[in-house]
């Protein structure tokens, strides 16, 4: 799976917006800077994200944006299906749409539980958990591993 740069700054404006005092609008400048998000990106990412029901924003001097709802309730696999889609597709189609034959025909059950596997990190993870750091035991358990911290990529 490869993170796209949309979600990953969605993601990262949501952090921006769930760590501001409650009810206060956060401007997109202020969004792109403490980010590092180039703010022309970042205007169709937060559009994304209002039309998704995930912030509210106001225009004028005193406008900007904020959670819709609370960051607790909002996943990562959330956010990620709003910028991307779905979490993890095979050709374009959901894994069970798939159907294999001869010596690969237990590769759609690879795939589904990839899938499977996504879901439980992406799913239980929520803005608030990142923002506070306290992440579910499902992202800690692989994080405490050394071989977590180290790209197998490109082979040697």
């Amino acid at each position: 799976m490869q993170i796209s740069a949309r979600a990953d700054y969605a993601l990262r404006a949501l952090c921006v917006l769930a760590s501001a005092p409650d009810e206060c609008a956060v401007k997109a400048d202020e969004i792109a800077s403490a980010q590092g998000i180039p703010r022309t990106f970042l205007d169709g990412i937060l559009v994304e994200l209002r039309r998704a029901g995930l912030i509210a924003s106001r225009r004028g001097r005193d406008g900007g944006h904020r959670l819709a709802r609370p960051a607790y309730a909002i996943s990562l696999a959330d956010v990620i299906r709003v910028t991307d889609g779905p979490l993890a597709l095979v050709r374009g189609q959901r894994p069970e749409s798939h159907a294999y034959d001869g010596a690969a025909r237990h590769l759609q059950d690879v795939w589904v539980a990839v899938r499977a596997s996504l879901r439980e990190i992406l799913e239980l993870t929520t803005v608030a958990q990142v923002v506070d750091g306290e992440l579910p035991e499902a992202v800690t358990a692989y994080t405490c591993q050394d071989r977590s911290w180290q790209s197998v990529w490109p082979p040697q």
